[in-house]
């Protein structure tokens, strides 16, 4: 038997200990402050505004900054993750948001915040592209789906806490302290994780096989002083690609997963910022009042939390192509009722599983399937690949959903968004590769020059 690290075999046969949760809270607690961030926006830019800081034309400048910045630092964060490793992007990235948000505290006009906001746009888009994929890598697939929805669960939690914080603070401390609270947050966080370990499935995959076994020689004897004798190790594979080029991802074997992967972080994107977002307004537009309408966004904020306790119970039980396709299904079937309907109960409680239904989305299609999908040496490429798809979703469907809002109605907004969906389901059915529960290796056997050397135990 040749000499291997075989690192995604001795990754998922360990059992949960003290590592796990240590991964778990701090990928997810950067992840969490960059939602904060995101969320924050809305209060942050209405302050400006009052107090003169800033004009509406500028506001939407500012707005837009962010969105390019994240389209921006999603790309990047998927080609430094790839080339110099998980923990060098998610560092990086980090950095980058954690320092210009604290010097957004001290911008002198409007000017210099929305430079400081675009530098934080790039650690934005690249916090989630790191995250999802590096949870991804070491949690064992038993327990995979759970866990990445505790990650979905803390991060979503990010409009709840922005929310709240945002209507204390804003008006008796200032929209500064906002970006204070989420620098200073950042940089706290990024001093922790550097404790945390390089991903040995990705140092295996590109060859550094010392770094590789180093690494995981610590985590088994963690691991194992909690946990006690360990498991044995039932498959053992060369992951060893070397570095692959960018061209591998739309080679063949790999355009059906990227478009899969491209149309779920679309139709997340449409749906939150193209429906989600807008439908206060289009509320309003038809006759309800503004309070009915504004209380739908305490619904975005605590059904942001219940999607991801729902991803929790079905993420580990239910496969991933049905879950989505399911979800996907519900979510169109609310949008076309919500609207509809008059009376503040229903509002209320369709409302409620409208907004749960698409973090379900969020959760299992954008957190867990998206990385899933793709192999070691191209997980963070293919899923920062899809992310800049979603990001420019975001920059351009407001302005369409504005467009066919005043030429259809709502209707119009509903069918795009519809739409989007629609095809999400036909990639999954097409693509028909189930990834939950299942080792990340498993789910790319099919693919050209994937994984020589393999050798199951018994065999």
């Amino acid at each position: 038997m040749p000499h291997i690290v075989n690192s995604g075999a001795r990754l998922d046969r360990l059992p949960i200990s003290r590592f796990h949760w240590r991964v778990l809270w701090l990928i997810s607690a950067g992840a969490f402050l960059d939602a904060f961030d995101i969320y924050l926006a809305g209060g942050v830019i209405a302050a400006l505004l009052k107090d003169g800081f800033s004009t509406l034309q500028l506001n939407a400048v500012f707005v837009s900054a962010t969105f390019f910045g994240m389209l921006i630092g999603a790309g990047l964060a998927g080609w430094v993750g790839d080339h110099m490793g998980r923990r060098y992007s998610y560092q990086t990235n980090l950095a980058i948001f954690g320092i210009a948000s604290v010097a957004a505290v001290f911008a002198p006009n409007i000017y210099w915040l929305i430079a400081f906001r675009f530098l934080m746009g790039l650690g934005l888009g690249a916090e989630l592209v790191v995250a999802a994929g590096t949870m991804c890598e070491f949690i064992p697939p038993r327990y995979r789906g759970r866990w990445i929805s505790m990650m979905g669960m803390i991060i979503n939690s990010g409009l709840l806490v922005a929310t709240f914080t945002g209507y204390f603070v804003i008006p008796n401390l200032g929209w500064r302290v906002m970006f204070a609270i989420a620098g200073f947050g950042a940089l706290i966080v990024w001093l922790l994780r550097k404790r945390m370990p390089e991903s040995p499935r990705w140092l295996e995959s590109v060859g550094r096989l010392q770094e590789a076994e180093a690494a995981l020689q610590a985590i088994e004897r963690e691991t194992e002083a909690q946990r006690g004798t360990l498991p044995p190790v039932d498959r053992f594979r060369n992951h060893e690609q070397g570095r692959v080029p960018l061209s591998r991802l739309f080679a063949a074997g790999m355009r059906g997963r990227l478009t899969a992967a491209s149309l779920t972080v679309v139709a997340v994107n449409v749906s939150v910022y193209g429906f989600v977002a807008w439908l206060p307004t289009f509320l309003v537009k038809q006759g309800m009042t503004i309070v009915q309408s504004l209380g739908f966004t305490t619904l975005m904020a605590f059904g942001s939390v219940a999607g991801a306790l729902v991803g929790m119970l079905l993420a580990d039980r239910v496969a991933r192509q049905k879950s989505l396709v399911a979800t996907c299904l519900i979510i169109m079937a609310l949008g076309f009722l919500y609207p509809m309907m008059r009376d503040p109960a229903a509002i209320t409680v369709a409302g409620f599983a409208l907004i749960t239904s698409i973090y379900v989305l969020v959760t299992i299609g954008l957190y867990a399937y998206v990385p899933e999908l793709f192999p070691t040496e191209l997980r963070l490429r293919g899923t920062g690949f899809a992310g800049m798809c979603g990001r420019a979703a975001s920059i351009s469907t407001p302005y369409l959903a504005v467009m066919l809002f005043d030429r259809f109605g709502v209707q119009g907004v509903l069918l795009m968004v519809s739409g989007v969906l629609a095809c999400l389901v036909a990639a999954i059915l097409a693509l028909r590769l189930e990834t939950g529960q299942r080792s990340l290796e498993d789910s790319h056997e099919d693919l050209p020059g994937a994984f020589p050397e393999s050798i199951t135990v018994g065999e």
